[in-house]
């Protein structure tokens, strides 16, 4: 139950944050959403699920309502509070913006951090030697190739910031992009990481992490969330059982829990690095004079040529089935998930081997470490070795994973796993062998909502066609198991500041070319004048075709196309032109129509071309429709259709930011009108004054 004192604090910071600020006006809405996760997060409703699902329309002022309803109970149980985001943008946001506005503003003592994952934090070590000019002939080269002298400046540059405290090295604040092919050479590796030496205790990363464990509050995003419980949980961030989850914009969740869970390996190319092995291995036996490396390195040397020798006959496979398996496209997905015997056979083979290997080269990566500890090898010596042997550790966990993921035999009550091969397009002949999950549900059931202390998952978007239930399938939350879920409408006066339009179209988009035509002709009737116009489509090609003939008339020469600037300049250039009451006009695709912020008079005139079906080309989205069609399900009002429901909303949502923004929102496709599943599409937007021409 939630107790009367925690009551109280959380009332006192509402009002304290009311009395700090001028024109503060008390929303209803979020002060529901304060009591409602307080409520939940207490377990006033279920003691077992701990759980709330909220879809907060825009100015609900939802990232307010979790920090108050979490924060004041999270710190009275001694709980963590982790708020994951899927996007850098709103992870800054927080840590930038609302957590510190919450902190000055409501009275309560907490303390946040931002937390990264390992990689993007340098090692100090390895940082100096990568600087170093002292060559050892003895010694394993940092870098395969000599850095030029920009790559040589710049690493003493973050050398010497970094010394004098100028940077705390975090890859993303440095001030301008670190190149990949640098900070491969200078990250944080787990593998390489010798933290009990004085050296690596007080390196960027282990700072960082002293700073989590005494921070109350920690902002992270999906990616390190689901690293983390794939370790277990505890092993990155603090234990499920001690934490409390607010997982905004969680309608990514279940796609990015998917992708996380899919692993693939190319076959040559993997053959290639397995040979270098015996080399890292033979290096490590050097420089360790203990007798002890001599069985593992001996045994690493064999179970490499084994997984060589099936890799060789999984490529002669391919190769002599490749008229059959790429006919028409360089990609091959079996069927029902079901792989070959012989592909399967050798499948397990490689995933037994590959963790045979990680077993020895991790003991004589240990080996290593201990002889560095005991003062027998140099660091200087040993940190190249380390990084080459923790390079390979990844390769071959991955290689395991992919292989026992290719191998693995499906349950009959879950959905089997998509399963397909590659063929990679380059100098020399190679394939790609890939496996992932459809379903992704009960991997965060087992791993964080059965574990954790509570959640809130949260975003703008979660309902498909006005119900949770496609998004409670997807995330695993069972049907009537104490979960919570509300839907806030936004504030925003719909019927007042904004029109939604359904003009008359002669043709539907599945009529591709005449389709486009009719946008050409269409599209001058509709945009208007002195006003910002943002012009969304489904299709690159379309775009840029509507976008060529529309240039050929002078007052539409200045359109600005998405992909032909960077997305910042583009807005920049956007936001000029409304700032001088000129015209501007901007195409473009799905990725505009989520995440992009233009208040005011900077959106008034809003167009969709078409309705955003997704065409199910990827090989995991073909498997999930191929097990829905076992099952006697249909995939397109299953998947496609509810899919759809939930990108027309955020596509919409572009256009009223704030609550005196007004404008019209036109959509160009008569499906709308004339499918049935139109309707639902319709009614399940907010409620725009309507004008559908019939």
């Amino acid at each position: 139950m939630l107790g009367e004192k925690t009551k109280e604090l959380i009332r006192k910071a509402y009002k304290q944050i009311g009395e700090n600020l001028e024109n503060f006006t008390p929303r209803k809405q979020q002060a529901f959403l304060i009591a409602e996760i307080a409520k939940t997060l207490s377990g006033e409703y279920s003691k077992e699920k701990k759980h709330i699902v909220i879809e907060a329309g825009t100015g609900t002022g939802k990232s307010l309502a979790y920090c108050l309803g979490a924060i004041p109970l999270a710190k009275s149980r001694q709980k963590k509070v982790l708020i994951s985001t899927a996007t850098v943008a709103l992870q800054e946001q927080l840590f930038d913006k609302d957590l510190p506005f919450l902190l000055k503003n409501s009275g309560l003592d907490f303390d946040y951090c931002l937390v990264k994952g390992r990689q993007r934090y340098v090692c100090k070590i390895r940082l100096d030697l990568a600087c170093s000019t002292d060559e050892d002939p003895n010694q394993v080269p940092l870098f395969t190739e000599k850095p030029n002298v920009e790559d040589i400046r710049l690493l003493n540059s973050l050398k010497e910031d970094l010394k004098s405290g100028k940077w705390h090295g975090d890859r993303d604040s440095w001030p301008t992009p670190i190149p990949d092919h640098i900070w491969q050479h200078i990250q944080s590796d787990k593998h390489s990481c010798l933290k009990h030496l004085s050296e690596h205790t007080n390196c960027p990363f282990h700072l960082s992490r002293e700073a989590m464990d005494n921070a109350d509050v920690l902002v992270i995003n999906h990616s390190l969330l689901l690293a983390d419980l794939e370790l277990g949980g505890g092993k990155i961030l603090s234990d499920p059982e001690d934490s409390i989850y607010i997982i905004d914009e969680a309608h990514h969740l279940p796609q990015i829990t998917r992708d996380h869970s899919s692993a693939m390996a190319t076959v040559k190319g993997a053959s290639d690095w397995l040979t270098k092995i015996a080399g890292t291995s033979d290096k490590i036996s050097k420089i360790c004079t203990s007798d002890r490396t001599i069985s593992p390195a001996l045994k690493l040397a064999d179970t490499t040529q084994e997984i060589t020798a099936d890799m060789q006959k999984v490529f002669q496979y391919i190769s002599a089935n490749q008229q059959v398996y790429f006919v028409d496209e360089k990609q091959h997905r079996f069927t029902n998930g079901i792989v070959p015997k012989e592909l399967k056979n050798l499948a397990e083979d490689i995933a037994s081997a590959s963790k045979k290997a990680s077993s020895e080269l991790n003991k004589l990566y240990n080996l290593l470490m201990e002889a560095v500890k005991d003062g027998d090898v140099q660091i200087a010596k040993a940190e190249p070795l380390l990084a080459e042997a923790g390079f390979e550790l990844q390769r071959l966990e991955n290689l395991e994973k992919t292989y026992a993921m290719f191998a693995k035999s499906d349950s009959e009550k879950a959905a089997p796993l998509a399963r397909w091969i590659e063929k990679t397009s380059g100098k020399r002949e190679d394939f790609m062998v890939c496996a992932s999950p459809i379903e992704v549900g009960f991997t965060l059931e087992d791993n964080l909502w059965s574990k954790c202390e509570g959640a809130v998952l949260c975003s703008a978007t979660l309902c498909a066609l006005n119900s949770f239930e496609h998004f409670k399938n997807q995330a695993g939350l069972g049907a009537n198991d104490g979960t919570q879920y509300q839907k806030l409408d936004s504030p925003f006066n719909y019927q007042e500041n904004a029109v939604l339009n359904i003009p008359k179209m002669d043709f539907e988009p599945n009529v591709s070319d005449k389709f486009t035509d009719e946008l050409i002709k269409k599209l001058p009737s509709l945009l208007r004048e002195k006003q910002a116009n943002l012009v969304l489509f489904s299709s690159y090609w379309q775009m840029e075709t509507v976008a060529e003939a529309l240039r050929k008339q002078d007052k539409y020469k200045a359109i600005l196309v998405q992909g032909e600037k960077s997305r910042q300049q583009i807005i920049e250039t956007h936001k000029k032109r409304c700032n001088n009451d000129e015209t501007s006009i901007v195409f473009g695709s799905q990725s505009f129509s989520e995440g992009l912020d233009l208040p005011g008079k900077y959106l008034t005139n809003l167009i969709i071309t078409k309705l955003p079906f997704s065409v199910p080309t990827s090989p995991v989205d073909q498997a999930q429709a191929e097990y829905i069609k076992l099952k006697g399900g249909n995939p397109f009002m299953l998947l496609s259709v509810p899919d759809a429901s939930k990108k027309l909303i955020q596509a919409c949502g572009r256009l009223l930011r704030n609550e005196k923004d007004t404008g019209m929102i036109t959509i160009l496709d008569r499906r709308l009108v004339s499918k049935r599943y139109g309707k639902d599409l319709i009614d399940s937007l907010p409620p725009f004054k309507r004008n559908i021409q019939y």
